[in-house]
């Protein structure tokens, strides 16, 4: 923890320190280098080690060491669609998805065949920039004298940038075209398969774990009206137009649900203190510099 002795507030509101003063402020400065900093990055390698633990992969015949939980898909608005998911780390272990179509009003049924696996690509990125993080922070253990501010500066730079991606990976879902949802290996995860009109996405946003479910209607190839492709989005809205194999089709229905996973709310929350210690450390630097002009930090 920052020593509480050792408050900014205590440092000399001055422009130009005497010579005792400018001693005291190498004490202090020092002592920041050898001490201080470490206490700060021991908190962000506890802090961090912590949120790479929750983002772990299950290792085969250890499964049970990473929880499986289950989340119930649901929306207040509207039944058409329900559903189970299972994640594990970053894996989605298992989903149970039931669509009540809009033509026939009967409900399709889909879960994950027994022998796949899905990858949330967001939270593997996460982790991997948290691990960058923590790989950063342990090549400055203890033993190591940081010389000057400039070198801390540059670290907690570091740090922070790979904590920004983390952070980016969870709160930004990849944009994607409906040609690319449509090709996704996604879709040959399912047993019985999915029909050709309905197409899926998962995707996190926040602390959330969201499902989307597109409804499609082929065009007829000699229809009058107007095609226009749809670029790349998070949630294609109805209307939206594709292309496929010669085929044009068009997104007749949107069904969107979610779940809030707490674990993830806790990491983005970890992101967030980490962010503010490596900010408050680069703040401390900053006051000696401004005291201490003369000799760059």
């Amino acid at each position: 923890m920052l020593n509480p002795q050792r408050s900014l507030s205590e440092l000399p509101k001055m422009s130009g320190p005497s010579q005792a003063e400018r001693a005291v402020l190498e004490e202090e400065f020092n002592w920041l280098l050898k001490e201080e900093v470490h206490a700060v990055l021991k908190q962000l390698q506890d802090i961090l080690k912590e949120a790479s633990r929750r983002f772990s992969i299950p290792t085969p015949g250890l499964e049970n060491q990473l929880k499986q939980e289950n989340f119930i898909l649901g929306s207040s608005t509207m039944d058409q669609v329900k559903g189970v998911l299972t994640l594990q780390g970053e894996a989605l272990t298992q989903a149970d998805i039931n669509l009540k179509t809009a033509k026939s009003n009967q409900v399709m049924h889909f879960t994950f065949r027994d022998d796949k696996h899905w990858k949330l690509q967001q939270i593997q990125d996460a982790r991997n920039h948290v691990n960058q993080a923590l790989q950063l922070l342990s090549g400055r253990d203890e033993s190591y004298h940081f010389k000057t501010g400039a070198e801390v500066n540059k670290l907690m730079d570091a740090v922070m940038l790979q904590l920004t991606r983390a952070r980016n990976r969870l709160t930004t879902p990849a944009a994607m075209t409906l040609p690319e949802l449509a090709t996704s290996g996604l879709m040959k995860m399912f047993t019985p398969p999915m029909p050709g009109d309905v197409m899926v996405n998962f995707y996190i946003n926040l602390s959330k774990l969201c499902l989307t479910v597109y409804q499609l209607h082929a065009m007829q190839p000699n229809t009058t009206k107007n095609f226009k492709p749809s670029g790349s989005s998070v949630l294609h809205n109805p209307g939206a137009m594709f292309e496929l194999n010669n085929a044009k089709f068009e997104v007749s229905q949107v069904h969107k649900v979610e779940c809030v996973v707490p674990w993830l709310n806790n990491t983005l929350i970890f992101f967030t203190i980490s962010l503010q210690l490596c900010q408050q450390l680069k703040d401390k630097i900053s006051v000696f510099s401004s005291f201490w002009n003369y000799r760059p930090f």
